[in-house]
Order: structure tokens, then C-alpha cells, then sequence
């Protein structure tokens, strides 16, 4: 039963792709039935869990024992790998059924049906491996799926550029895993979680001196871990790709930023906390990038006006509280928002998909307006995910978000008072652009084509029960998962979750005063109205803000996201092909190695050559003297070298051979 949990879309995957050509239609049902079974099965799993505590490790077979590495094609089935199989399977299952709709105009529905069940068997390896190589199989699995449902409009430009960035983007963090993994078996011998997480707390006293300084081979190997959690989960500095992702179609950007690809980083760090537990250097650096992402992102999604690109900022801002809440060493919530977030972030994607498909594939929400009477079931879909995603009172994410700044702040350090106020500025930022989004889009006065927006209508059944499912999670999941992922007590996560008893910081947040706990509710609700009241009722007054040039400065900076996107294009990529092309091409290669290489080894013999040549005029006195320079040449080389005597030898052979054997053809 296990196993198939992983195998059955890996069996949607085939079905559709070598047999969609026969099947046609029907290969993408199976590939959706596929995925829900695979659902079913994980919540099995999950109950036995919850109610039993059970965990189990299946080793199917030897995969390679050369010398001292051993590893097996295993499974691990915990809790936490049991709350990221359900959360997979179920998001996947319902983007399968949605894509059913979406994409049915789609000529290439088949091949997009076998891609998302490939993406989801890659997702599915990643989180049950008991071991790096195998999680690194699955790691590359969902970056090569990425690239292919990104790409799936192969003849856009755009669509190329972006599957391209993403790949090599992910290539850096990628990296990064790969060094990790080689260290992790210098130091421990093994590959496997089971040895590598016990044995971590003897290994603290290993050091390795770079550059005169003294390194902890733990530091070390948790940075580069963090680093390539980094690319996957779209962190300031490896974040770029992540936006121009939205060039694949909408339902592909639903399972990436719901529960596949930008997930998985934070799942690396949450499975390695046995690792980060003995790095307190990492933890702050994983605390700050974390807090610094969510402040960015926030408030680049400020003024965006792409719906996708919008929602896509919200994601990395919402990763950024997942990620420093790994690094107040509070796994459990870090996984508890994850959960929560799946939830709402796949229903605003699946609802802007929805608009989207309702008015001819439009995305610029200034084109939008006048949607709420057209569509107001979508409407009211949207809004509640908005709602959850602001951190309303009572949704999903008001429990999961409030909690990791309340623990923030309970850290009483400066690293955690830094990522405090940065997250809750953040969430003024977040509710701004949530409810500028609903306005603009549902709300103001039409601003698209007269006859589109005539035109507009709700979706048909396959898309709304995804979106109406996803709905009733946003609003109750955190309420009914709370005690159960982060209670105090709770045994839920037995041995998957490891964190020192120093750190565990649930119980303080009781004690807080109850300002610090209000802050991030007050800042929501002021942001909401903010957005609101600017753009209702003192729209015009914003409008002439706008035409401000100080205004404008502070608009196109945030606009054209902080310039990154233009740093490295100018300033890196721009940088590292002029200095290939100048220094590497033409120094090197064209001039150094060409001169000492072949061209310079073909023209010194042709010069030896012709020297040799002008010195052969007939004399027999030159021709002694050069032979007997050579044959003491020789002698010496024999005498004092037995590798050219060995050499001489066994020529001397081949042209004794050579000669008795041409004067018998002879």
C-alpha cells in the first residue's frame, strides 16, 4: 500500500505519455484517478499515524554498494513525511481535475496531464527518501518537471526564457546540495538519514580551516544545505525565477507554489533539523534570510499588475515566515504553515485561473474591474483565500502566520526582534495588495474590452469543486490542526522533528504581552483599509500621488522588483559572458592554449623540421656527429632512466619484428 502511494502517478505519467496517442481522453483520466487513489492511500497513512503513531521504513533493493557507500532504494514513512504526502496528493488531485476544464481546448492536454503526474511522482520520491542520494533523485525530478510544464508552450519566447531561468537559477542551489552530500559522506560515511542524524551531535568538535579560519564541518554543511534550499524555495538572492514561472499555464503555477517545488526547500530544512540543531551559526543566517525575503517580496507585490506575478510574491513573501521560523528552531510550525498555506495559496491561484479563463486569458488586472456581478462565486472564493492569506481572524493563516511571530518575538534577541517587525510590516504590505487585487479586479468600474467582460461567466463543475474544496480547508484547517502540529505536547512528530529543549520556545509565546501579539492583527486590518479607501474612495488623490516624481522613484523601485532582475543582467550575467568571451575565449583559449596547444606544437615542429631539413646538405662528417650526439643521448637515458630502457626495449622489439616480418613478405 505504501509504495503505491508513490508509484501510482508514476503510472498516470506512462499511461499518458506512451499510451495517450490510443487512449486519448481517457489517459488523462486516469492520470487524475491515479493521483486521487494515491490521495486516499496517503490519508490512510496519516491516520494510522495521528491515532496509532506508527512510522515505517521499506527497503526495496540494493541500488550501490561500491566500498563504503551502501544505499538502498528505501522508503521512510514518518509524520512529517505522512502531512507532505497528503498535502501533495491532495493539491495535485485537485489540480488534476481542473486542468481537466482549463486546459480541454488544449490540443496537447495529454502530454500537460503526463507532465503534472511526472511532477508529482518526482514531489512524492523527494519526501519519503530515507537517504541524500535518493531525495536528490527527487530533488532534480521536480526541477526537470518544472521546466517542462513552465515551458509547455514551447513555441512562446517568454515561456522558453523563463523555464530556462528557472533551471539554471535552481542549477546554483543544486550545487550547493551536491557539495553537501559529498561532505555529509566524508564526514559520516553514510548517506542515510538514520546514521547521519544520530551520529550529527558527536561530529560538533570537527573543524576544517579555510582561508586560516576555522570551520565546523557541520556550519559548513548546513549552510550549503540552507543555500540550496535557497533555489528551491525562491529566497532573496535565488527568488528571481520564481515570478517568471508564471509564463506556464495556470494550473502548473497552482502545484509549484501549493505543494511541489517551493516546498520542497523548506521540507530539506525541516527533515535536516538534526543537522541545524547543532548549528546556531546557520540558524541566525537561515533567521535573517528568511525575515529579509518576506519584507522584500511583500512589498514588491505592492504595485504588480500581473494577477499571477501578484499571487507569485505573495508565495515567496509566505516562504520567507516558513523559513526563519526553521531558524527559531521551530520545525513544527514552520510545517504547520506550509499545510495551512497550500490550502489558500492554491485557491487563489485556482481562482485567478479562473478569471483568467473567463475573459480570454487576460492578466493584467488593470484591464480588469466589474467582475464581482459576472463572477461571484469565484469572487467569494477569492476573497476568502485573500482573507487567509492576510492572516484574517479564524482562517487558516491566521494561525500558522501569528504563531511564528509571536515565536519571533519571544526569542528576545536581536535576530529575532529583526525578524519580528520585519514580518508584521510585511503583513500590512500583504493585506494592501490582497485587497488592492480583490478591488481592481472585481470591485472598480470596468476597464477591459467592452464585449470580454460582457462575455465573462463562472466556471464549469470541474473547477469550481477544486476551488470550493480548497475553500472549506482555508477556513478550517488551522483551526482543526492547531493542537495537533504545535500544541503543547502534542507527540505528533515523534523522531521526524528534532530540536534542542533550549529552543523550544511554544510555551513562551503564553506569556507575551499582549501588544506584540496584536501588532500583526492591527497592521492587517490598516493595510486592508488602506488599500480599500485609496482606491475607492481617494482615487484620484492617489492618482495625482502617483504622478509625484519622488512617488515615482519609489514606485519603479518597487515595481521593477528592487532591480534584481536588472543587477544580474547587467551587472552579473552581462559581466560573467564579456569576461568568458574576452578573457576565457580569446586570451585563453584562441591565444594561451591555441599558442601552446596545437597550433603552437604543429608550427615548433614545422620550425624543428625545417631546421633539421636545411641542416641534411650531404655531409658525412655532420651525419656521424649528429648520430653519435643522439646515440650518447641514448646511452644516458638508459643508464639512468629504467622507464626508457623498458621503452627502448620494447621497441627495439616491434622494429626487430617489424624487419624480419617485411623481409619474409619480401
Amino acid at each position: 500500500m505504501l509504495v503505491l502511494i508513490i508509484l501510482l502517478p508514476l503510472f498516470g505519467f506512462v499511461s499518458a505519455s506512451l499510451f495517450g496517442r490510443f487512449l486519448g481522453l481517457g489517459s488523462c483520466y486516469i492520470s487524475f484517478f491515479n493521483t486521487l487513489f494515491s490521495f486516499l492511500l496517503s490519508c490512510i497513512l496519516l491516520y494510522k499515524i495521528v491515532i496509532f503513531g506508527f512510522s515505517y521504513k521499506i527497503v526495496l533493493s540494493p541500488w550501490i554498494y561500491s566500498d563504503l557507500i551502501k544505499i538502498n532504494w528505501g522508503f521512510l514513512f514518518d509524520s512529517l513525511t505522512a502531512v507532505m504526502l497528503f498535502v501533495i496528493t491532495f493539491i495535485s488531485s485537485l489540480v488534476h481535475l481542473y486542468s481537466l476544464e482549463y486546459m480541454e481546448n488544449d490540443p496537447h492536454l495529454v502530454r500537460f496531464m503526463s507532465y503534472l503526474s511526472l511532477f508529482t511522482f518526482f514531489m512524492l520520491v523527494l519526501v519519503t527518501a530515507d537517504n541524500f542520494v535518493q531525495m536528490f533523485v527527487g530533488w532534480e525530478g521536480v526541477g526537470l518537471s518544472s521546466y517542462l510544464l513552465i515551458n509547455f508552450w514551447f513555441t512562446r519566447i517568454q515561456a522558453n526564457k523563463a523555464a530556462i531561468k528557472a533551471m539554471l537559477v535552481n542549477r546554483v542551489g543544486d550545487f550547493a546540495i551536491l557539495f553537501a552530500i559529498f561532505l555529509i559522506f566524508f564526514l559520516f560515511n553514510s548517506l542515510d538519514y538514520d546514521v547521519v542524524f544520530t551520529l550529527a551531535s558527536k561530529m560538533d568538535p570537527f573543524y576544517i580551516k579555510i582561508f586560516n579560519f576555522n570551520f565546523s564541518y557541520i556550519d559548513l554543511i548546513t549552510l550549503l544545505l540552507f543555500f540550496g534550499a535557497m533555489g528551491k524555495s525562491a529566497q532573496l538572492g535565488l527568488h528571481t525565477w520564481l515570478p517568471d514561472a508564471m509564463e506556464g499555464p495556470t494550473p502548473v503555477s497552482a502545484l509549484i507554489h501549493a505543494a511541489t517545488m517551493v516546498t520542497a526547500g523548506v521540507f530539506l530544512l525541516v527533515r535536516c533539523s538534526f543537522l541545524f540543531e547543532m548549528s546556531s551559526f546557520c540558524l541566525n543566517i537561515i533567521l535573517v534570510v528568511g525575515s529579509i525575503t518576506t519584507f522584500f517580496s511583500s512589498t514588491v507585490g505592492l504595485f504588480q499588475n500581473d494577477i499571477k506575478k501578484i499571487i507569485a510574491y505573495s508565495t515567496c513573501s509566505q516562504l520567507g515566515y516558513m523559513i526563519f521560523s526553521c531558524g527559531l528552531s521551530s520545525y513544527d510550525v514552520a510545517m504547520f504553515h506550509l499545510s495551512n498555506h497550500a490550502f489558500f495559496k492554491a485557491l487563489l491561484f485556482l481562482g485567478a485561473g479562473a478569471v483568467i479563463h473567463a475573459i480570454n486569458d487576460e492578466q493584467d488586472i488593470r484591464k480588469f474591474g466589474g467582475l464581482k456581478l459576472k463572477l461571484p462565486l469565484t469572487y467569494a472564493l477569492m476573497l476568502i483565500g485573500s482573507l487567509a492569506l492576510m492572516g484574517f481572524p479564524f482562517l487558516s493563516g491566521f494561525y500558522s502566520k501569528d504563531t511564528v511571530l509571536e515565536l519571533a518575538y519571544s526569542k528576545y534577541t536581536y535576530f529575532g526582534h529583526f525578524s519580528y517587525y520585519l514580518g508584521t510590516i510585511s503583513v500590512f504590505s500583504t493585506s494592501f495588495y490582497s485587497i488592492r487585487l480583490l478591488y481592481l479586479v472585481f470591485l472598480s468600474e470596468p476597464n477591459g474590452n467592452r464585449q470580454t467582460i460582457f462575455m465573462a461567466h463562472e466556471p464549469g463543475a470541474k473547477m469550481l469543486i477544486p476551488l470550493c474544496i480548497l475553500a472549506v480547508f482555508s477556513i478550517f484547517a488551522g483551526f482543526l490542526t492547531k493542537d495537533l502540529f504545535i500544541g503543547f505536547g502534542s507527540s505528533f512528530w515523534n523522531n521526524s522533528i528534532f530540536f534542542l529543549p533550549s529552543k523550544y520556545l511554544i510555551c513562551d509565546i503564553e506569556f507575551l504581552f499582549i501588544l506584540p501579539k496584536l501588532y500583526p492583527l492591527l497592521f492587517s486590518i490598516v493595510g486592508a483599509l488602506a488599500a480599500f479607501f485609496l482606491y475607492f474612495y481617494f482615487v484620484d488623490t492617489f492618482f495625482l500621488i502617483k504622478f509625484n516624481s519622488k512617488f515615482r522613484i519609489l514606485y519603479n523601485f518597487l515595481n521593477r522588483r528592487w532591480y534584481f532582475d536588472r543587477l544580474y543582467n547587467e551587472f552579473v550575467s552581462q559581466k560573467i559572458l564579456d569576461t568568458s568571451y574576452f578573457f576565457f575565449y580569446k586570451d585563453i583559449d584562441r591565444g594561451f592554449i591555441e599558442q601552446f596547444g596545437p597550433f603552437g606544437l604543429v608550427s615548433f615542429l614545422k620550425h624543428c623540421s625545417h631546421l633539421f631539413k636545411s641542416s641534411l646538405h650531404g655531409s658525412l662528417f655532420h651525419y656521424i656527429v649528429f648520430f653519435s650526439i643522439f646515440f650518447i643521448f641514448l646511452v644516458f637515458l638508459v643508464l639512468y632512466f629504467s622507464f626508457f630502457y623498458n621503452f627502448i626495449s620494447i621497441l627495439s622489439f616491434f622494429i626487430l619484428v617489424n624487419f624480419f616480418l617485411s623481409d619474409s613478405l619480401l
